[in-house]
């Protein structure tokens, strides 16, 4: 297992080729839905995890569990909660990313386990693609499903099921809008 342990925020000298990697990972990273039919090793589910472990919440309270789905049953138990998506049954494994503080609220008014889950599962994403595998956000799942099929207690809320593995294929580029469709300045503007 990874020892637990506090982050240094030192620079290294090899900041540059870290910064070309995260780019490439950004770029690379797409919602996979087809997999190989081969485990996904503990190593690289440990790296996995492990991202999302190192990412920032609110508060540094890291309210989160996250349940690492390997059984074939389940999975497909949890594919039905999903309204039958079938990827989510042929994927190797889903990691379902719990909150543990949903009553937790920010000053802005949001929701700070919406935000907090987001950080931790994109940092899952970007390192699954960095260990060579893809991955699916899924949120049209039935949380009352979902709950009893995980053993989650009721206090808590599945945010969403993520599945990972080898992708058997990527698809070609993403279309994205252009910046200035996205990005304003100062203030809001349509």
């Amino acid at each position: 297992m990874i020892q637990c342990s506090m982050l240094s925020s030192r620079r290294t000298t090899n900041d540059r080729r870290t910064k070309t990697e995260l780019k490439e990972a950004i770029k690379k990273r797409q919602s996979i839905r087809d997999y190989e039919d081969r485990p996904v090793p503990e190593d690289k589910l440990l790296k996995v995890l492990e991202a999302a472990r190192l990412a920032p919440s609110a508060s540094n309270r890291q309210p989160w569990k996250f349940i690492v789905v390997r059984e074939p049953k389940r999975r497909q138990e949890l594919a039905r909660a999903a309204g039958g998506q079938i990827h989510v049954a042929k994927a190797p494994l889903v990691i379902a990313a719990v909150a543990t503080m949903p009553e937790y609220v920010m000053r802005c008014g949001v929701p700070a386990y919406a935000v907090d889950l987001a950080i931790a599962v994109d940092h899952m994403t970007l390192a699954a693609v960095d260990e060579g595998l893809g991955t699916c956000w899924i949120g049209a799942f039935s949380q009352e499903k979902a709950r009893n099929i995980l053993k989650v207690p009721e206090n808590y809320l599945i945010v969403t099921l993520l599945t990972l593995g080898f992708p058997k294929q990527t698809e070609g580029s993403k279309i994205r809008k252009c910046m200035d469709e996205i990005a304003c300045y100062e203030t809001f503007r349509e």
